[in-house]
């Protein structure tokens, strides 16, 4: 199938600023696209890229005083198939695991493993080690947050969503994140695209989208804890340690986020 991902943001800046943008899909996906996910800006300014830490490739911009629209649409190739489920994928002893999955181990900004490691042992000690504990995270974590937009809080942590029990998709990932952390599974949040493809209507307003990978069996595997369903048409943009590391955009200057659209939509007509 062919899925159009794009976005369209308008901000106001009442004088120059820096900025940078987590915005650009994730290099893993560059053979799917069927054209080039270029960004846009009106007006025109000039934008340099760079590749962060964690491999993702970031945009900076000086942003001029005014309005400035930032906007990207493309196509990309995609299977149709659903997130892979390994029932049988196993977890690795931590001297065993390689150098590179140890970060995502540690706790940071909105995963507190410190404080929620005796209760992540009291919940999930018994449960089976692998894939089964991981899913038993997500169960569990899926059952405990109540959804809604209205829940979005830029400082909320998964020691502060565990107690207030509810927030939105990335809540829903950093709190899995830190219990999969505490059970010393690596897990790693993941930002993109998902849209309702294979999802019965009614559809929720389209945003960008969190979930999480978890490191189990020798690779990294793809967990949903807000949906908690196998889903078709993920298209990554970045990942990191929290949503911290993949922030769509990072200002330092006074802004307005004045209107916000995300779109991921599966062609159905004619292929472009």
């Amino acid at each position: 199938m062919q899925i159009r991902v794009g976005y369209e943001l308008l901000y106001a800046f009442p004088q120059p600023t820096p900025v940078i943008l987590t915005l650009s899909i994730h290099y893993s996906r560059v053979s799917d696209l069927v054209r080039p996910d270029h960004m846009l800006t009106s007006p025109p300014i000039p934008i340099r890229s760079y590749r962060d830490a964690f491999g993702n490739w970031c945009s900076r911009i000086v942003a001029p005083a005014g309005r400035l629209k930032i906007s990207a649409d493309t196509l990309v190739n995609d299977t149709g198939a659903p997130d892979v489920v390994a029932t049988q994928a196993e977890e690795h002893p931590v001297d065993s695991l390689p150098e590179e999955t140890l970060v995502f181990l540690l706790g940071s900004r909105y995963c507190e493993t410190d404080v929620l490691s005796e209760t992540a042992w009291c919940l999930f000690g018994q449960s089976p080690p692998g894939w089964g504990r991981v899913q038993a995270i997500c169960d569990f974590v899926h059952r405990h947050i109540a959804f809604g937009y209205e829940f979005a809080c830029p400082t909320k942590t998964a020691w502060g969503v565990f107690n207030e029990r509810k927030g939105v998709c990335r809540d829903y990932a950093h709190l899995a994140i830190a219990l999969c952390r505490c059970m010393n599974i690596p897990a790693r949040y993941c930002t993109g695209y998902l849209g309702d493809i294979g999802v019965p209507p009614p559809h929720g307003p389209m945003d960008f989208s969190g979930w999480f990978e978890a490191y189990l069996g020798g690779q990294w595997h793809t967990f949903d804890a807000r949906n908690n369903v196998p889903r078709i048409g993920r298209v990554l943009i970045a990942r990191g340690r929290d949503a911290a590391d993949v922030a769509i955009s990072t200002t330092f200057g006074p802004n307005t986020l004045e209107t916000f659209r995300v779109w991921t939509d599966e062609i159905t007509g004619p292929l472009a």
